[in-house]
């Protein structure tokens, strides 16, 4: 692993390494809880706008664990930065989602397989049709064995990434449960795209934090810190 001597307008480390391997967290307070919580040796290689960015070891492995902030446009921003600029190989999105299946429940961990999306991110490759945004197999296989090693039940499948929070049209979300969507987040459009573009690897492992046919929904507290499972999964794949 070589020291970083580059930086960007959104990521400066100072001299300190970023890992082959990096957690992505969209709320930097969860990427400074996982950083204290699980890894050892811990220096912070990023502070700007609060993005905060950690590398230390997890069972003798390197690894970081930066923010990225909510929406496919900040997740392109950094998840390409870390790709294109800082080497980074494997990128694990590790966030929060609203399920949208009536076997889904809340604190549930979801292995998004697939990532359909409202988005118009990939029209920037102008390609002559439609894409298919998958994870990296390697990824997921690994993260589906720790899960079984853990005794952790996950689902897998499709996810939804979109780009509205608020929708305008109500009908969307009944029309996407149609098509087995598990669950719907704002960042893997961006993330599988640029992983795909330059040939590394990518996963998103999420934790169901509000259901969007029953209502429930946690606390923002437990979304900084209670959902471990899905991060003990991450940290496996260093």
């Amino acid at each position: 692993m070589m020291v970083n001597t580059k930086e960007t307008p959104h990521i400066k480390p100072n001299g300190v390494e970023i890992a082959e391997t990096v957690l992505l967290p969209g709320d930097p307070l969860r990427a400074k809880f996982i950083a204290e919580t699980f890894l050892e040796n811990v220096v912070c290689f990023n502070e700007v706008r609060g993005m905060l960015g950690y590398t230390g070891t997890y069972k003798g492995k390197k690894i970081s664990v930066m923010g990225t902030g909510m929406g496919a446009p900040s997740m392109g921003i950094y998840s390409w930065e870390l790709i294109n600029v800082f080497g980074v190989k494997n990128l694990i999105r590790i966030g929060t989602c609203g399920a949208m299946q009536e076997n889904i429940n809340l604190y549930d961990v979801i292995l998004g397989m697939g990532s359909a999306t409202d988005s118009n991110f990939g029209q920037q490759f102008n390609l002559p049709g439609q894409f298919p945004l998958t994870a990296s197999f390697e990824l997921l296989e690994k993260a589906k064995k720790a899960a079984d090693e853990k005794g952790q039940k996950v689902h897998i499948g499709n996810i939804l990434s979109s780009d509205v929070f608020y929708s305008a049209d109500p009908t969307a979300i009944k029309k996407w449960q149609d098509m087995g969507i598990l669950s719907v987040e704002m960042e893997s459009v961006s993330l599988y795209w640029n992983a795909i573009k330059a040939g590394v690897n990518a996963l998103c492992i999420l934790t169901v934090s509000d259901h969007l046919i029953t209502g429930e929904q946690t606390s923002t507290e437990e979304r900084q810190t209670a959902f471990t499972k899905m991060m003990e999964i991450a940290l496996e794949l260093a």
